[in-house]
């Protein structure tokens, strides 16, 4: 399988940079947005926290995040599985400083320490630098890698993660035939061949119920996800 240079787009100026230039242009997008020009009289600026999400393996698909500090590990689980995660109602958790917040806690600590819940508030646990871990779905499991690059104000008032930036979708290739990749078989995805456009998959000996929609997500070919 073939990926171009990760770049993505900022949604606040609609400019398109590559990742490693991409927190650095964020922060003057941010700084601009943040002055008092900007900023109506009537909202009071909450404090936020910056995040930079991306797969664990699959580091080609990342996420800016602006969280507020008062949403929980349950609403940044939302997000995510809405945005790049849900497929078939899977459990998920977070491992933030060697502690484990499930959505679904276990209350046997027969294994070690129980799980904690995921009703706990970002202000509480993260900090600027931190680097911590999600998992979603326990079997066929993706695995994200969130770092906290800074705190701000976020100055709509809204309380809701918002995205900031995100990849473009990489460029895949059919293996038969070179033209965009559209689907992936999802019992080939851990052995090559299998990215394929829509006029190979049908040759494929796998079938088209074992194909899946190439979409923009490290979840991509895996369980049932489609996007």
């Amino acid at each position: 399988m073939s990926k171009a240079t990760s770049k993505g787009q900022c949604h606040l100026c609609h400019g398109s940079f590559a990742k490693t230039v991409m927190t650095r242009h964020l922060q003057k997008c941010l700084a601009s947005a943040a002055a008092p020009p900007r900023r109506p009289a009537t909202l009071k600026a909450q404090k936020t926290f910056y995040l930079l999400v991306e797969g664990r393996y699959e580091p080609h698909y990342w996420l800016h995040l602006e969280a507020p500090a008062a949403a929980s590990l349950e609403q940044l689980d939302r997000f995510l599985r809405g945005i790049w995660l849900e497929c078939c109602g899977h459990l998920s958790a977070f491992t933030v400083g060697g502690e484990r917040y499930a959505v679904s806690p276990s209350r046997d600590s027969f294994f070690g320490d129980a799980d904690q819940s995921m009703k706990k508030k970002l202000y509480a646990i993260l900090s600027p630098g931190l680097v911590f871990e999600h998992e979603y779905d326990y079997g066929s499991t993706t695995h994200l890698k969130l770092k906290v690059l800074g705190e701000g104000e976020q100055a709509t008032g809204s309380g809701k993660i918002a995205i900031l930036a995100r990849n473009d979708p990489p460029e895949i290739k059919c293996e038969s035939c070179a033209q965009p990749a559209t689907k992936v078989c999802s019992g080939c995805i851990y052995n090559d061949p299998a990215w394929y456009c829509d006029a190979c998959a049908e040759e494929h000996e796998c079938g088209e119920e074992m194909m899946l929609p190439v979409v923009n997500s490290p979840r991509v070919g895996v369980c049932g996800y489609t996007g």
